[in-house]
């Protein structure tokens, strides 16, 4: 049989959704609207784009980012390769730079055999088998037609933080040091007294916010956003206390300053953007400032007193269906078998987990194809709990969700040391998969 498959849209999910499938034998139309029409949060020309941060969170296998790419890479994914040969340094993380990151994954997309590419602005549900992967801000009519197929859609905010150039940091009053000494001097931290940071604290939480524009508000609501609780903009944190911030993204834990051998009262972290280390992001500051009250407040942190901004922050919509109502565990919609979703509009939060959606969608949907039981993986495993996660009709407030170990099943035993014990989750993890493969005869 003819095994053509649509997807929509080139971003994380929808590039490895149309990699599993093609290398499995389907002939994959890739419909991306990009170069022709841009959503409001992007701008680059190539497929993966990262919008927000730069990093895909940590690399050890006893984390849950860790693992989540690892059961990724035995699942034959495309984009974890792809950020691995463009890292720059980011301590025990995998950070990218994302231009050549981006680059990569297209050129690989591009050349494959069983990929054609569609340049072109999607409007309506094709007929057939397709995996819908617009991403979080899909708008217009395709966004129209989504509505009618899923009924209740949600929304929630997800903001972007500024870029600096390294060169513009007054390293005479900032340093390098990774959090415990992971990582060696990959981090820019500023270092703030405690007098520092009550003034930076008072000017933040009284800056002037951004108007949130109509494609951003949620539907039929005059409220401006509702803050996702991952990515909250620094100055929502730092409105909720004094405090708040400084256990939070200015987080001074694990941090010495080499030149005094004193604890800061507070720092802001700064983790390199590109390969050559010319741009530095600062960490966990997503923001809907202003853009003048950007350059005002953040002046403030020490060490960017002059800082040259090469981005300003952004603060933008995404939304997602109701999965727990409309998908199995395999990302296919129960009222309409052949329509598979992924990406972050199933309600999974990050980049790797859309990605790695996308991969489960695109092996199952060509099993789907072949009438084949679909690939759900063990609960005990990232993604197996994340796929039982946006499957789960007892789930009734449904939020998004990122890998994290709380999803996984309890391991049964004590064990104190917590990197140890994620150790074992991870082992266990990683065994159930093998063992799940070895059960079903594949990979």
């Amino acid at each position: 049989m003819d095994k053509n498959i649509t997807v929509i849209g080139a971003g994380l999910a929808g590039c490895e959704a149309a990699w599993a499938a093609a290398n499995r034998g389907a002939k994959v139309r890739l419909v991306e609207m990009k170069p022709g029409k841009y959503s409001p949060a992007h701008k680059y020309k190539g497929f993966a784009e990262l919008v927000c941060s730069n990093s895909l969170k940590a690399s050890r296998i006893n984390s849950a980012a860790g693992l989540l790419k690892e059961e990724m890479r035995r699942l034959g994914s495309l984009t974890v390769p792809c950020a691995e040969e463009n890292a720059v340094a980011a301590g025990g993380a995998l950070a990218v730079d994302r231009e050549k990151f981006s680059d990569s994954v297209t050129e690989k997309i591009l050349s494959h055999p069983n990929i054609t590419l569609v340049s072109s602005e999607q409007e309506d549900i094709p007929e057939g088998y397709c995996v819908i992967a617009s991403g979080p801000l899909t708008d217009g009519k395709l966004a129209d037609n989504i509505g009618e197929l899923c009924g209740k859609r949600l929304s929630f905010f997800d903001a972007a933080a500024p870029i600096v150039t390294f060169e513009s940091i007054d390293m005479d009053k900032a340093f390098f040091a990774a959090r415990y000494g992971r990582g060696g001097d990959d981090y820019i931290n500023c270092p703030f007294t405690k007098e520092e940071y009550l003034a930076f604290h008072h000017e933040l939480i009284n800056a002037e916010s951004a108007p949130v524009h109509d494609f951003d508000r949620p539907e039929n609501s005059k409220d401006d956003f509702t803050v996702y609780e991952g990515c909250m903009p620094i100055e929502v944190l730092a409105k909720r206390g004094e405090d708040a911030a400084r256990y939070g993204a200015m987080k001074p834990v694990g941090l010495t300053d080499s030149r005094t051998g004193l604890k800061p009262y507070a720092v802001v972290q700064l983790r390199r953007e590109n390969a050559e280390g010319t741009l530095f992001n600062l960490v966990g500051f997503q923001t809907n400032l202003r853009f003048p009250e950007q350059k005002r407040v953040f002046s403030m942190i020490p060490g960017l007193e002059k800082a040259e901004f090469m981005r300003y922050g952004v603060m933008h919509r995404n939304s997602f269906i109701d999965s727990p109502r409309l998908l199995n565990g395999d990302f296919s919609m129960r009222s309409r078998p052949e329509i598979f979703f992924a990406g972050q509009i199933t309600g999974v939060e990050g980049y790797m987990e859309s990605a790695a959606s996308g991969i489960m969608a695109g092996i199952n949907i060509v099993r789907r194809m072949e009438e084949k039981k679909p690939l759900i993986l063990p609960r005990e495993t990232m993604i197996g709990a994340l796929s039982r996660y946006i499957s789960d009709e007892s789930v009734e407030n449904f939020q998004p969700m990122g890998a994290n170990m709380g999803i996984l099943p309890d391991i049964g035993i004590r064990i104190k040391n917590k990197q140890e014990r994620y150790q074992a989750v991870a082992d266990r993890a990683l065994e159930a998969f093998e063992g799940y493969f070895k059960e079903i005869n594949e990979l």
